[in-house]
């Protein structure tokens, strides 16, 4: 099968803000382009599913306005990275203590106290689980750590060891990628 994989479009926060969870709104003028741009590009028929955070819902009622064909649901296992009391501070305001503690346990550590990348992962293990055996291509749209943690489960890899295991490369602002993910 394959999946559509779509990152929201930029959020309408200052530079350098930590917003994983939060609920935050997106360029209106960059999701309508980010729409215009997957309404031509995606096929008919797939199962298409949003995180359930605004900025997300806004980019998928954008390109349903211009694809009718396309019924979304909302999936909270696609939202992104809780980073509970971080969300909404700069991330230079966060003490580097903190960042040493989670890069020393990457996968375990509750950056911000509230969800760990290994929980990240599972809930995005298992959208995924379910986007398999539905047997249908899909459509998500979702954030970058979702992006990261859905590159690692199509190439077969677990919750990453380090920080240096997670993925650099991730997906811009309302950029679309095609994974083609085959059987467990």
């Amino acid at each position: 099968m394959r999946l559509w994989l779509v990152r929201h479009a930029m959020p309408i926060a200052a530079e350098g803000l930590c917003y994983g969870a939060s609920d935050l709104e997106a360029d209106p003028a960059a999701t309508q382009q980010a729409a215009a741009a997957l309404a031509t590009s995606v096929p008919r028929g797939l199962a298409a599913r949003c995180s359930p955070l605004q900025r997300c819902r806004q980019l998928a009622v954008a390109l349903q306005q211009l694809r009718p064909d396309l019924t979304w649901q909302d999936d909270a296992r696609l939202a992104e990275l809780d980073f509970g009391c971080w969300e909404g501070q700069r991330w230079s305001a966060i003490a580097q203590e903190e960042y040493a503690r989670w890069t020393a346990d990457f996968a375990l550590y509750r950056f911000g106290g509230r969800e760990n990348v290994a929980e990240l992962m599972a809930r995005v293990a298992s959208a995924l689980a379910e986007a398999r055996r539905s047997g249908r291509d899909g459509l998500w749209v979702t954030h970058g750590g979702v992006a990261r943690a859905l590159h690692l489960l199509v190439a077969g890899q677990g919750v990453p060891r380090t920080a240096a295991d997670w993925p650099r490369e991730g997906l811009g602002f309302g950029e679309a990628r095609v994974f083609t993910v085959t059987d467990a």
